[in-house]
Formats: structure tokens, C-alpha cells, sequence
């Protein structure tokens, strides 16, 4: 890209996402600088060591001052709070942003505080890893993934297209959906299997006939996917959990009927009814492999994959 899109981004939070997103937009130049923050004082100390940010500040505030896109890269939990603090120092017509998996939530939070000379374009990628931090990101990480935005009715299109044009730049390929929408389809292609994969691996740590020893040791290549899954930020899936509560139980409901039926079928010896399901969940598989999103080999879309041109270092901290 020859001009960059946004003179100044202000990142708050910067974990796997959102340093992913810093190393990202610095590779791909399509900001002119980085300002970030986060809420703890070893953390902005990282990020200044790491180089992925041109000044780390020690507020949210501060870091907002000046910037024509802001994005919100902390739990959902907190952006209503946070969206509160940064309002008065928000740009005439800056862009803000998140990256949360729940957007009605986040709209419903954020919304409100929001002064009306800036535009509100929540967005999610979907994209990630089970490590957290600002060490666990790379800038290849939105390559060929899908970033969904949710501009809440009445947004500036030019700002979405702008916001989209963005993300399309440091890899991801961009959709566009209602809010409610959103949560609806990410309570099942998401949030539901990450609660299965915290369930099956609390039930394993919890069965008194298995030692917690062989749970590890003979793991077969199933278990050990669900344990990556189950080793997500705690503090991220309980706020997401919580906050798309209503179509994560309508998900649970159906998942909960489609499981008795499973139940009934291997206690009456269905072997028709077990072959049939596994037919069509095989069909879905394939059909996930072919559109791009996943790859028949190991740990796709992991660092070692197709990469980015690197990121220039290093970049300092207020007062360094």
C-alpha cells in the first residue's frame, strides 16, 4: 500500500490480537504510526521492548489523543467502561473499533458513550490461537481468515468500506453483518464448541478412574485438540459466554437434543443412525477444507505458514 489508511492507530489491549494487528499494519504500512496501551505495567513494558508499537502510554486516554482509528482489543467485558473513559478525547471523525467475539453486547455497551462526531464500526476476526500476551502475536495471523464488521444502524458506510479496506490489507477477507446476526453464528461455530472443549477436558480431569498421568500421556490427536481449545484466555470466554448468554443456550438446546438422540442410538445398537451422522459431519469437514478455511496438514494458519514481510524494529516507549 503507497498511503496509509490511517495516520495514527490506537491500539488498547495488545495480547495475540491485537499485537498481531500492530505487527500486521506496520508490515503491510497501512498506518503511519502505533500508539498502544494496556492495563498492566509489565505488559506496555513488553509491548516498548517488542518494538511493535512507536509510543506505549500509560493510559487509555492518553493513547486515544490524535488517533483516527481506534481499536478495542480487551475482553468484552470491559469496553463499555473503557469506551466511557476514552469519549471525551476521541477525534472528530476517528473510527473506533474492537475485536470481540459478541457484538450485540458490545454495541449495547459501547454505543452510548460514544460522542456523535466519531464513527462506531465493531468488528470481529476471526483468527486466533490458545496463546495470549503480546509475545503470542505475528502478523500473518489474519492471512486468508474472516473479519466480520457489525456497523450498527446509521453508521457512515464510507467508514465501514474504510475500516474493510484495512483489514483486507493485513490479510483477512471482510464480511458485513447485523450485529445479531453475528452472535447467532458464532454461538455455533465458536462460542458452543469451546464450551464442549472446556467440558470434555474438565470431565477428564475430574474421572477418579483415570490418573490425571495417563490423561496426558496417551492423549490421542482428539483430546489434544480440544485441550488447545480449552486453554484460551479464561477471563476473554467468560465474557463472552456471558455476554451472548441468549444464543449460546439456544445453540446448547439444539446441541443438547441432537446428543440424546446420539445417546439413544449407540444404547440401542443404531448402527445406521451413528453412520448417517458421521457421514454428513464428514461432508462439513471437507467443505471447510476446500473454501480455504482450514488445510488437511497440522496447525494450519499457525507462524509457519505463508508470512509477511517482516516488522521493522525497534520503536520506543514514552520517556525511553
Amino acid at each position: 500500500m503507497t498511503q496509509p489508511l490511517f495516520n495514527r492507530m490506537a491500539l488498547i489491549g495488545v495480547g495475540l490480537i491485537g499485537s498481531s494487528i500492530a505487527r500486521a499494519a506496520r508490515a503491510q504500512g497501512v498506518v503511519r504510526s502505533i500508539v498502544a496501551t494496556a492495563r498492566s505495567g509489565p505488559t506496555r513494558a513488553r509491548v516498548a521492548e517488542l518494538g511493535i508499537a512507536d509510543r506505549v502510554v500509560d493510559t487509555n486516554a492518553a493513547a486515544v489523543d490524535g488517533a483516527d482509528l481506534v481499536i478495542l482489543c480487551i475482553p468484552v467485558g470491559q469496553c463499555g467502561a473503557v469506551a466511557a473513559e476514552i469519549a471525551p478525547r476521541l477525534a472528530p471523525g476517528a473510527i473506533i473499533s474492537d475485536v470481540g467475539s459478541v457484538k450485540a453486547a458490545v454495541v449495547k455497551d459501547v454505543a452510548p458513550h460514544l460522542p456523535g462526531h466519531v464513527h462506531f464500526v465493531p468488528a470481529h476476526p476471526v483468527a486466533g490461537t490458545e496463546n495470549s500476551g503480546p509475545d503470542a502475536g505475528f502478523p500473518e495471523l489474519f492471512i486468508d481468515r474472516w473479519c466480520i464488521l457489525t456497523p450498527p444502524e446509521g453508521t457512515d458506510p464510507a467508514a465501514t468500506d474504510k475500516l474493510a479496506t484495512f483489514w483486507s490489507a493485513i490479510g483477512a477477507n471482510v464480511e458485513t453483518m447485523t450485529p445479531e446476526h453475528h452472535d447467532l453464528v458464532l454461538a455455533i461455530t465458536s462460542h458452543l464448541p469451546h464450551l464442549i472443549a472446556y467440558t470434555i477436558v474438565g470431565t477428564a480431569d475430574e474421572l477418579g478412574q483415570v490418573t490425571r498421568s495417563e490423561v496426558l500421556k496417551f492423549s490421542a490427536g482428539g483430546f489434544r485438540d480440544f485441550t488447545r481449545i480449552a486453554a484460551s484466555d479464561p477471563t476473554m470466554w467468560r465474557d463472552i459466554f456471558l455476554a451472548n448468554r441468549d444464543a449460546v443456550l439456544e445453540m446448547l438446546g439444539t446441541f443438547g437434543e441432537d446428543l440424546a438422540t446420539l445417546t439413544r442410538a449407540i444404547r440401542r445398537g443404531d448402527g445406521d443412525t451413528l453412520f448417517d451422522l458421521f457421514t454428513r459431519t464428514r461432508a462439513i469437514r471437507r467443505g471447510i477444507v476446500q473454501i480455504g478455511q482450514d488445510s488437511d496438514a497440522p496447525d494450519f494458519g499457525r507462524p509457519h505458514q505463508r508470512k509477511l514481510p517482516p516488522l521493522p524494529r525497534p520503536y520506543m516507549a514514552d520517556g525511553e
